[in-house]
């Protein structure tokens, strides 16, 4: 079984759960990672994920829609993309938005996700 990721993509985005959140981009970081139920690729592009597809899962969910008040329907969204691929065993998902509006300074806001067969 091989792991396929794209790690970190820095996404700049307008969501959030408060209306003043959807006024002005904001950074979103996501990994995603999927393992798959090949054993042997050989060299052969659709035997796997490739990792340009997770990279457009998640434009089509950040960039692509209308302001989403939640992390995790964001992740929802992805994994409900990803799913359909009948070579995609496991996925896993990670967003962090670091300027998240907290009541102090510090701190990472981070939603993780995790979906099997």
């Amino acid at each position: 079984m091989f792991t396929i990721s794209l790690e970190n993509y820095r996404v700049m985005a307008k969501h959030g759960a408060f209306d003043y959140e959807h006024l002005e981009e904001q950074p979103f970081i996501v990994t995603i990672r999927v393992k798959i139920t090949e054993q042997t690729v050989n060299d052969d592009l659709s035997k796997t994920v490739n990792y340009a597809d997770l990279q457009t899962t998640i434009d089509e969910v950040l960039l692509g829609t209308k302001p989403i008040r939640l992390m995790e329907t964001m992740a929802e969204r992805m994994i409900e993309k990803l799913k359909s691929n009948k070579l995609i065993k496991k996925i896993s998902i990670r967003i962090e938005k670091p300027d998240a509006p907290l009541p102090h300074k510090g701190g990472l806001a981070v939603v993780e996700a995790k979906w099997s067969k």
